[in-house]
């Protein structure tokens, strides 16, 4: 007799489900999400760390954003779009890194790219999970402070 439809699904999402572990979500959440934010910061700078005159222009010219002048957007944004991804690969301070970056999302959204928030929205989730259930077994969090 043929298996009925609803076990056959039962039975596929519980597989589904063992295949996708907090660990590897979190994981892959993390790096992703890093990778973005990493790749934008090493556009705002040259050498090893020095923010360049194109990132200037740039908070002066096209992000505009209020209450902050370029001088100090510029290597705020550099800076923050290289630790808080670094500390995301590690699993270091997890929950805090993506908040700072969803903090920064939401700035990006509703001051500069206010049209892409098809992306914005994607960043946001992965962020938000990170904020939520945290870096996962295989963070550093976990190691150094059981959470």
């Amino acid at each position: 007799m043929p298996m009925p439809l609803t076990t056959w699904m039962q039975r596929a999402a519980a597989t589904l489900q063992a295949l996708t572990p907090h660990a590897l979500l979190a994981l892959g959440a993390r790096l992703s999400i890093a990778a973005i934010f990493f790749q934008s910061g090493r556009t705002k700078v040259e050498g090893w760390f020095t923010v360049s005159d194109s990132a200037y222009a740039l908070f002066r010219d096209e992000y505009r954003l209020p209450l902050l002048s370029p001088e100090l957007a510029a290597p705020l944004a550099a800076g923050a779009e290289h630790v808080f991804p670094l500390l995301l690969v590690l699993g270091l301070g997890t929950r805090a890194a993506a908040l700072a970056l969803l903090g920064m999302t939401l700035v990006i959204q509703c001051f500069v790219y206010p049209s892409a928030w098809p992306t914005h929205l994607s960043w946001a989730v992965l962020l938000t999970y990170l904020a939520g259930r945290g870096g996962g077994p295989l963070a550093l969090d976990r190691v150094l402070h059981g959470i």
